[in-house]
């Protein structure tokens, strides 16, 4: 691995032009690109994205992993490919400093993907709704009995090997991209671990725990993907 490492950031985005400016300043500078996926925002997500100097991909079809795809595309064309790949939400609920932290088992050589556990760390008060942490107790339950895998969280920040996620051929276009992508890194025998990331209130409403629509179509998912990669 390089030194410094190469590392890069994607960040899927819909309508977050009051957080997105927030998320961007508040990443490392060791970072390299800041990539934002655009997903069809009908505000100026990618206006500010783009003055605040990332990089800005525009993925009109909604979907938090068909943004991610997107965004992983426009890495894949670029001529030094990263070390590392970083994803955080675009609403300023995780911590963006805290990357510096996910990054350190695998620049250790300990691990190749790294999750960020909120269940490890300090929520807000509010940050996560009942419906969230049920599921993400439901979900990694379920995971640890019927594929063994050991996670206590199924959060956005995270942190991967850019060489073993491409191995991992992701495939999932919305709500099923995180459990997906922690199903295939067991599966697959990469070494991952968590460690703690806070968590806060984020700027505006949620578009999965925020409706009673986005919470069904998220815990449906989630369960379909487990029994799907069973």
């Amino acid at each position: 691995m390089h030194t410094p490492p190469i590392v890069d950031v994607i960040i899927p985005a819909y309508n977050e032009e009051k957080s997105i400016p927030k998320v961007i300043g508040d990443v490392p500078s060791l970072v390299r690109n800041i990539v934002i996926a655009n997903n069809n925002s009908t505000d100026n997500t990618g206006i500010v994205a783009e003055a605040a100097g990332a990089k800005v991909v525009f993925e009109p079809q909604k979907g938090y992993g068909k943004a991610c795809l997107t965004a992983m595309d426009w890495i894949k064309n670029q001529q030094v490919q990263p070390d590392i790949v970083v994803f955080l939400d675009g609403d300023y609920s995780d911590y963006p400093e805290d990357l510096l932290d996910l990054i350190q088992p695998i620049l250790d050589g300990r691990s190749d993907m790294v999750i960020g556990s909120r269940a490890l760390g300090e929520r807000e008060a509010g940050s996560m709704t009942l419906p969230q942490v049920f599921g993400n107790w439901l979900a990694t339950t379920m995971m640890k009995y019927m594929q063994g895998a050991k996670f206590s969280d199924l959060g956005p920040f995270r942190a991967i090997v850019w060489s073993k996620l491409l191995e991992l051929n992701m495939i999932d276009q919305n709500f099923g991209w995180t459990i997906e992508m922690q199903i295939k890194a067991h599966k697959a025998g990469l070494r991952y671990t968590e460690v703690p990331v806070n968590y806060r209130k984020r700027i505006g409403v949620s578009k999965v725990s925020g409706t009673v629509k986005g919470v069904f179509g998220a815990g449906y998912k989630i369960i379909y993907t487990i029994f799907r990669y069973w």
